[in-house]
């Protein structure tokens, strides 16, 4: 087991405020009417307004007693948008200062431009090591292992059928949003469904990915970003009810990545099916992450964390097997769980 050094109460308290700012910022450009719209037995809010005799709508999020009192008080939060902005750059100097890993320029460039087009608004989810990161202001823990946390890829999945239910589109297409941070569409099979784009100057990767719920693993289409995404299996465990995480860059970026204590779990299935075989490289680091996550959460969390492991545990023998292979190599992570 990794041991675990925590941030100060100092940090802990910076990032959540951070955060709360963030989420605040969601409502407050809306430039109409908020509208709730009902859509197989799940409600969502909408920003409805018109342009010239066309009524549009701007998806806000899915509904909740926080969202409602967050358009409530829309009105004040647009009164205070420019000092809550200066606020949150304060935040992210005190972050710094104590020391949080975050991420790179370009990276948060990037995320930021993706978030300003409405990725993450539209259901799109961090996941794999750049959502490891983010972690770090969830649980308020230091990262004292650059190798676990360091990755040369951002994965972004969502719901094939969250985006098509939606009705709303990013307000760039993310072909243009890429194409100006220099990344290219890596070729497939299909040249009409690019799933994986390459910065030219680097080895940096964009993935857009889906779950998979038929047998095979094929490019499927997500209508709210406008991209095609590879499908896999186990990844609808992963990024069902994702939360919201502060990218402390700029005055701060508002994205999604997986709950923490699913994403723990998810490890240990995925560190068993890498194609490259359970001893490659990337399956040790999805261990190691596994490891640290439930180290934390065990700890902090451990009624979360036995609900995820239950729930993985209960969907059939393969995932209960590719979990146990996985366990057998990390002893003192069994006993956590057990």
């Amino acid at each position: 087991m990794v041991a675990i050094t925590r941030h100060s109460p100092i940090a802990h308290s910076a990032y959540h405020d951070l955060l709360r700012s963030l989420r605040e910022e969601t409502v407050s450009g809306l430039r109409g009417t908020p509208t709730r719209v009902e859509r197989n037995k799940r409600v969502y809010w909408y920003d409805s307004f018109r342009v010239g005799s066309e009524v549009k709508k701007t998806y806000l999020g899915e509904d909740s007693p926080e969202l409602q009192q967050r358009i409530a008080r829309a009105a004040d939060l647009n009164s205070t948008l420019e000092e809550r902005r200066r606020h949150r750059a304060r935040l992210i100097r005190i972050l710094r200062a104590e020391g949080f890993l975050g991420v790179d320029a370009a990276t948060g460039s990037l995320l930021n431009a993706m978030a300003t087009a409405g990725v993450f608004r539209l259901g799109g989810t961090i996941v794999g090591t750049q959502a490891f990161r983010l972690y770090e202001g969830e649980l308020g823990v230091r990262f004292a292992f650059d190798a676990t946390a360091q990755t040369g890829d951002i994965d972004i999945a969502s719901f094939e059928r969250l985006s098509l239910a939606l009705e709303d589109t990013v307000s760039e297409p993310l072909q243009k949003v890429l194409g100006d941070f220099s990344f290219a569409p890596m070729p497939t099979l299909d040249h009409l469904k690019t799933w994986r784009w390459k910065q030219t100057r680097n080895d940096l990767l964009v993935e857009f990915l889906t779950p998979s719920f038929a047998e095979t693993e094929e490019l499927r289409p997500l209508a709210a970003l406008g991209v095609h995404a590879q499908s896999l299996h186990y990844l609808n465990y992963l990024i069902a009810e994702p939360i919201t995480a502060a990218i402390t860059y700029r005055n701060g970026v508002l994205v999604q990545i997986p709950r923490p204590e699913r994403m723990a779990i998810h490890k240990l299935i995925v560190a068993d099916r890498r194609r490259d075989g359970p001893d490659s490289l990337k399956a040790h680091k999805d261990r190691l992450q596994a490891s640290f996550l439930i180290g934390i959460l065990a700890e902090d969390r451990p009624d979360e964390l036995h609900d995820a492991y239950a729930d993985a545990m209960s969907v059939g023998p393969q995932w209960r097997d590719r979990i146990g292979a996985t366990l057998n190599r990390l002893p003192n992570v069994a006993k956590l769980l057990e």
